[in-house]
């Protein structure tokens, strides 16, 4: 009896002992460590990616959870009638192309023939004019010529009558006359012809120089044309673009957060389709009370196993302590201007950095525990 006892008393001692060094052990750390399940997972840059255009959605490649790579297509909207539109203004381009590239054609053979018909025209009424004054000088010349030899007629005509003079006389001087009379009648017809002539000149210079009017009426349709084009071409690149935008692109490395959209849904522009968090930009935040603080540093080592990874160890840093506790920046803050308050412990948000672990297993808004190396 007296030995099972003394075993029992060793036992018990031995027990007393074990949870006595657990209990060393426990407060040790609790005193080394500033400890805390007050903890989140949090992330820098939350981007909430849309299209920029709007459409029917056609295909989605990613799903809560996944990696998604910078530049990898995340999403596809139906470009069918982004196509059309690009299509027809394309074709409508180059219907007004050929269109502009006939005119230019016809102005260049229009200002050609116009210059020419000008100059021939020109150098035509100049000609005709110098002819003009050169019947109209001999003319002149032949109309004094026939006022002598009709003054010769008569007077031999008189003489002849009184028989002073014979009649071969009389016929020489009459026929003298009579072909001055001809010549004159001649030149004058062809005076008259010539100014039908120079008639026809001067219309054709009116019409060369409305072939110019013409010319400027052409130019005047290709710089309409140009600029229509040019307003077209415009129109071409914003539906390239809106066709370039019918994919939804990943801006960087990061987890898919959520997905807004499903396929065969109607989206508009700017109208989020998934929530992407950046993979480099997760961070804990812990609220640590305010009588576990002192110790607590930036730099100082810190611990994160998150809770639904219990065997999974993070190691990281403390960057930075809040200047205000968590109660400060509350949507219904404490009223105690009633004089009434209660002593409540405040928690202060410790931001702290992971440097090891699988951060691709974090999501945002996970809970778990954190130990802070105190730094004496």
């Amino acid at each position: 009896m007296k030995r099972r006892e003394k075993l029992g008393i060793v036992f018990l001692s031995i027990l007393l002992l074990f949870f006595a060094l657990l209990s060393a052990r426990w407060i040790k750390h609790r005193m080394d460590y500033a400890i805390t399940n007050a903890v989140f997972v949090r992330t820098e840059e939350l981007t909430q990616l849309g299209f920029q255009v709007p459409g029917q959605v056609m295909e989605l490649k990613r799903d809560v959870g996944e990696e998604v790579k910078k530049g990898e297509v995340l999403a596809r909207l139906d470009p069918t009638e982004y196509q059309l539109q690009l299509e027809s203004i394309s074709a409508r381009i180059e219907q007004l192309d050929a269109q502009r590239d006939a005119l230019r054609i016809q102005l260049q053979r229009v200002s050609k023939e116009s210059q020419i018909n000008i100059e021939s025209a020109k150098i035509n009424t100049q000609e005709l004019l110098k002819r003009e004054r050169s019947l109209l000088a001999q003319i002149e010349e032949v109309s004094l010529s026939l006022k002598k030899a009709q003054l010769d007629y008569q007077r031999f005509k008189s003489l002849h009558e009184k028989g002073l003079i014979p009649t071969s006389k009389l016929e020489n001087v009459e026929l003298q006359y009579r072909t001055l009379q001809e010549k004159e009648k001649g030149l004058r017809e062809s005076l008259e012809e010539l100014r039908l002539v120079r008639e026809r000149a001067f219309k054709d210079v009116e019409r060369a120089l409305a072939n110019t009017s013409l010319a400027k009426e052409i130019a005047l349709q290709i710089e309409a044309l140009s600029k229509e084009i040019k307003s077209l071409r415009a129109q071409e690149e914003i539906f390239k673009k809106h066709l370039k935008d019918t994919y939804l692109i990943a801006p960087f490395d990061g987890i898919v957060a959520k997905r807004f959209v499903s396929t065969g849904d109607s989206v508009k522009a700017g109208q989020p389709v998934y929530a992407v968090v950046k993979k480099d930009a997760l961070y804990v935040e812990a609220l640590l009370e305010e009588d576990k603080l002192y110790g607590v540093k930036e730099g100082s080592i810190a611990y994160f196993r998150p809770d639904a990874y219990k065997d999974v160890l993070f190691v990281g840093r403390v960057v930075s302590l809040s200047p205000a506790s968590a109660s400060t920046f509350a949507l219904v803050p404490r009223d105690v201007s009633a004089g009434e308050f209660t002593k409540v412990v405040q928690r202060i948000p410790v931001k702290i950095v992971l440097d090891k672990g699988p951060v691709h297993l974090l999501r945002v808004g996970m809970g778990g525990t954190v130990e802070i190396k105190r730094e004496r």
